[in-house]
């Protein structure tokens, strides 16, 4: 049975940080690609930050230079570490798994970021 399974969110005041961790199993995960999406009320999901197996990385404009992605193949685990939080970086994150050769995904159940004083 696959599982992704996220924590890390939280309250944080702007210009703080976090972490985001999403752990996998059941799954060969360093053959999907990782992606990070978030989704605040009213508006769509968007895609944050994703890393290729290959370890190649994309941001969205809004916030390269803040976050950055990374992966451990050797933890199933895939993270979002998040610096100099703005109040519109408040949302629910999902991490997502893409197989590399296919069509087959997988998404984390969301762990919730509040950026507020």
């Amino acid at each position: 049975q696959v599982q992704l399974v996220e924590s890390g969110g939280g309250l944080v005041q702007p210009g703080g940080s976090l972490r985001l961790s999403c752990a996998a199993s059941g799954i060969g995960f360093r053959d999907f690609v990782m992606g990070w999406y978030r989704q605040a009320p009213g508006k769509q999901r968007e895609l944050v930050a994703a890393m290729t197996v290959d370890g190649i990385t994309n941001y969205a404009n809004s916030v390269q230079g803040r976050f950055t992605v990374s992966r451990d193949n050797a933890k199933n685990t895939a993270y979002l570490q998040m610096n100099s939080l703005k109040p519109e970086d408040s949302a629910v994150y999902y991490c997502k798994l893409q197989y590399r050769w296919g069509s087959l995904s997988y998404w984390g159940q969301g762990t919730q970021v509040t950026v507020s004083s």
